[in-house]
């Protein structure tokens, strides 16, 4: 739909008012600022809630964190990694798994806030073609080489150029060249490939995506026989592929559920949609296996 004659989310806060239709934006903005601020708090201010980085930390020198890929890396570099770091890793695996894999993407990693600025400066200037055509299958093969070059350098080579590690590094001791990397990734958003880091190319996106599959908190369209086909959701969503199988199902019986692991459960389809079609629910319960026609149905 041509943006010059419908404003994305004009209807939404028309009818749910500014807060309801950016609920949840506002509170993952807030989130990544507050996780970011607990590990820089310690450096910048001398108060160690938490200790160390988003790859691994302990909070309040009690719980230790882990993040599994950073762990898959070390195995696959032949270190054996301390107890503490299993158990670490266990927690943020056992999170995830019901929270959905790639909320570290949405709610987490700080470089989201710079890819979403990306694509609403491409909507501002009315940049609606998606670019340079990138195969979304294309970070998995790139996780794949981390694990092949830390199996192959002994090293958890990724961390040395992770957009995620350089950004922390140089918040902590001075950006330096961390800048260039973070601009180039904006810039590749905004000028060359729509949604290309976070959608297309990162690993660590990839890696979370897997864990997505299996995870217990979904979108679900659950009153989808409202949806008029505005496009609004499709139009903010980092990852619109998994919209279209539950508002256009093969069949009207078909699970109104989001399943895919590409789901961030960033909660935008929530905010944007004046219809109020999407809602947060799980994939156990009758809620979360939707409706359709108004009715309850369970999960087949």
């Amino acid at each position: 739909m041509n943006e010059t004659k419908h404003k994305v989310g004009a209807d939404a806060v028309a009818r749910k008012g500014w807060w309801r239709a950016h609920r949840w934006l506002v509170l993952r903005r807030a989130s990544q600022l507050g996780v970011l601020a607990l590990f820089l708090l310690g450096p910048w201010a001398g108060i160690w809630i938490v200790k160390g980085n988003i790859a691994s930390s302990l909070t309040l020198e009690v719980l230790p964190l882990t993040d599994p890929y950073v762990l898959l890396q070390a195995l696959a570099a032949g270190t054996l990694p301390a107890s503490s770091a299993l158990i670490g890793a266990g927690i943020v695996l056992a999170f995830y798994l019901l929270v959905g894999g790639r909320v570290y993407c949405a709610w987490v990693c700080p470089m989201n806030a710079v890819t979403d600025a990306a694509e609403w400066l491409r909507r501002r200037l009315g940049w609606n073609a998606s670019g340079m055509a990138l195969n979304r299958r294309l970070r998995y093969w790139l996780l794949g080489v981390t694990l092949v070059l830390a199996a192959l350098t002994g090293t958890i080579a990724w961390e040395q150029v992770n957009p995620v590690s350089t950004l922390y590094r140089g918040l902590v001791f001075g950006m330096g060249a961390g800048w260039f990397l973070v601009a180039a990734i904006f810039l590749f958003d905004l000028l060359l490939a729509r949604r290309g880091w976070c959608g297309h190319l990162c690993p660590v996106g990839a890696f979370y995506g897997t864990l997505g599959e299996a995870a217990a908190v979904r979108v679900v369209a659950a009153r989808r026989e409202r949806c008029n086909d505005c496009m609004d959701c499709y139009q903010v969503c980092p990852e619109p592929q998994v919209i279209r199988p539950v508002l256009r199902p093969a069949s009207p019986a078909a699970t109104p559920l989001i399943r895919s692991g590409a789901c961030t459960n960033c909660g935008r389809c929530i905010d944007i949609c004046g219809k109020e079609v999407f809602e947060f629910g799980t994939r156990f319960h009758g809620r979360a296996a939707g409706r359709f026609n108004g009715k309850m149905e369970a999960m087949p």
